[in-house]
């Protein structure tokens, strides 16, 4: 090679090697860029706030009740009005809960619908009779049930007073022991019939059907026997086995117990007194004609469902957002990795081709040198 054609070649190759080393200078650069980048979101990622569940612990309301008999009050809202500084009177919305007694449904088991026996007939008015053509009555076990008693406290005293061994019967086929239904006196006789009737018309009143069958089972905590109703046109109703025989569900059974009317009061007005620390101790309700009933207020802690839920649907959103955030950023971290990849690859092809060149270039000088070493020999001979 000679000389000129050597110099060309070394200016040549000078000038890739700058450009590659350039090449490299912004390709870390751009690495560098990256790197911030990245770093900026691990710093979002450090920075954001796990959404955490709410404790039910910490969502609790004090509620001020007042007894007035067995009737307990709930007081929901307490509100000052425009007068009240003057005159110290609340608008007062309270719920009343009333105890109250009544037919209460329980699941029983099923029961067989068994054909009308002419010759088995105690009293044919205690039989039920689906119409005028079948006439058929239903069993539980072994007792049957008769159409509950209707007649008056004078018609049932002069029936029993006329026939009480048809009554006793009576009581024998609906599930009384035999000798235990014999040891019923015609009081008891007329006062389980005057219950009856009772607790009859409480079911017709509570649930508006007037039919009601009856048998009697014995309670395990009083040792006495008492009166189990079912609803006459439940049990018609009923899908049974060949339509005939055992209803296939369960049957409802209305025994005598005790519930809770729930009633709202609104805009009463009232009175209320507090303590040295500021809660409510008593409170006096006014009514139409001005005349105050007062009422000691008790406090009682109960969980506040309705702010727990609220909380919880919040919860719920809050990690929907963080969830969603987090896997934007991982994605952005994701695809910054992929690129900072690929320019650490293409960094690794120029350190491979800068390597190239500089060989070159050694080999290159080594040429020139020769030239120049060669050609001062030329002249000094």
């Amino acid at each position: 090679m000679g000389m000129s054609a050597s110099q060309a070649r070394f200016l040549c190759l000078t000038a890739r090697k700058t450009n590659v080393e350039y090449e490299g200078q912004q390709i870390n650069q751009q690495r560098t860029a990256l790197s911030n980048e990245s770093s900026n979101y691990y710093s979002q990622l450090a920075s954001m706030t796990v959404p955490t569940p709410p404790s039910s612990a910490d969502y609790y309301k004090i509620t001020y009740n007042f007894q007035n008999g067995t009737e307990k009050n709930t007081i929901t809202s307490l509100i000052a009005t425009s007068t009240t500084k003057e005159d110290g009177i609340y608008m007062l919305n309270y719920v009343q809960q009333i105890p109250c007694y009544t037919m209460v449904p329980t699941s029983n088991n099923t029961l067989s619908k068994i054909p009308y026996d002419a010759n088995n007939v105690i009293d044919n008015a205690y039989y039920y009779s689906a119409n005028g053509r079948e006439r058929y009555t239903y069993a539980y076990g072994t007792s049957h049930l008769y159409i509950s008693c209707a007649q008056d406290d004078a018609t049932i005293e002069s029936s029993v007073k006329a026939d009480p061994d048809s009554f006793r019967a009576r009581f024998v086929a609906m599930g009384i022991n035999p000798a235990d239904a014999q040891k019923l006196s015609e009081d008891e006789l007329i006062n389980k019939l005057i219950v009856e009737r009772q607790y009859r018309d409480l079911a017709i009143e509570r649930y508006g059907q007037t039919d009601w069958l009856v048998r009697y089972q014995i309670n395990s905590a009083t040792g006495n026997y008492e009166p189990v109703y079912y609803n006459a046109k439940e049990l018609a109703d009923a899908d049974r086995n060949d339509k005939d025989t055992h209803t296939l569900t369960d049957m409802k059974a209305y025994t005598f117990g005790q519930s809770t009317e729930t009633k709202e009061i609104k805009n009463a007005r009232a009175y209320v007194e507090q303590d040295s620390s500021g809660r409510y101790i008593s409170i006096s309700i006014l009514d139409l004609d001005g005349n105050t009933t007062k009422y000691s207020l008790t406090t009682s802690t109960e969980a506040d469902e309705a702010a727990y839920n609220d909380a919880m649907n919040q919860y719920f959103f809050d990690k929907a957002v963080y969830d969603k955030k987090i896997q934007e950023i991982n994605a952005k971290i994701e695809i910054i990795q992929v690129q900072d990849k690929n320019l650490e690859l293409k960094l690794k092809q120029l350190d491979t081709e800068e390597n190239a060149i500089s060989t070159e270039l050694d080999a290159v000088k080594k040429v020139i040198s020769k030239n120049v070493e060669s050609s001062f020999k030329t002249f000094n001979a």
